[in-house]
C-alpha cells in the first residue's frame, strides 16, 4: 500500500452512470470519477477510462447525460459497470429516453442531467470530460435519501479490466 492507498482507501464517492451517444451508437459505463467542478461558470466533470468502449463513443458525442443512483438502484449500477458495450446491449435491458441533443437519458434514475462536452482533459488513464449542465431532472423533490456510493459497488466485476 502506497501513502497515497492510505487516503483514497478513506473515500467513498457517489457512483453515476454516464451515457454517451454519437455516430448511432449508443454507451453507458458506471463511474466514481465525478464532481462539480466549478461555480461560475456552473461546471461538472466526469472521468472515463480509456479502456471503456463509452469512452470511444463520448469522444464523438456533443453531449453527455449522468445519472444519480441510489443504493436501491443496484441493478441498473450492476448493468452499466459490470456489462460492456462490446458484447451487450445494455440500454435493451434499461428503459431509456431521448434527452436534449440526443443525449440517452436514463428517467428511472434518481437524478439527471444532460451537459454540453466543453473541454476534455487527458489525465493518463482516464479523460476528464468537461459539462456545461443544459438539463436536467429528478424524481420528487430531495429527500435525503443516500445515493449508491462505491461501497455499495464493490460487488461489481468491472466489465472492462480495470488494468
Amino acid at each position: 500500500m502506497t501513502d497515497f492507498d492510505a487516503f483514497t482507501d478513506l473515500l467513498n464517492p457517489d457512483m453515476c452512470v454516464v451515457t454517451a451517444r454519437a455516430g448511432g451508437e449508443r454507451a453507458g459505463c458506471l463511474v466514481g470519477f465525478a464532481s462539480q467542478c466549478s461555480m461560475r461558470p456552473v461546471r461538472f466533470v466526469v472521468w472515463l477510462s480509456k479502456v471503456n468502449r463509452t469512452y470511444e463513443v463520448a469522444c464523438a458525442a456533443e453531449f453527455l447525460a449522468v445519472h444519480l443512483l441510489t443504493p436501491e438502484q443496484f441493478a441498473l449500477a450492476d448493468l452499466f459497470g459490470g456489462e460492456t458495450g462490446d458484447r451487450v446491449d445494455k440500454f435493451a435491458r434499461a428503459r431509456w429516453t431521448e434527452g436534449h441533443g440526443g443525449a440517452v437519458v436514463l428517467p428511472d434514475a434518481a437524478a439527471w442531467c444532460v451537459g454540453r462536452i466543453e473541454q476534455r482533459i487527458d489525465a493518463g488513464d482516464h479523460v476528464g470530460f468537461v459539462l456545461d449542465p443544459v438539463r436536467s431532472g429528478a424524481q420528487g423533490e430531495p429527500d435525503g435519501r443516500p445515493l449508491l456510493r462505491l461501497a455499495d459497488a464493490l460487488t461489481i466485476e468491472p466489465g472492462h479490466p480495470v488494468d
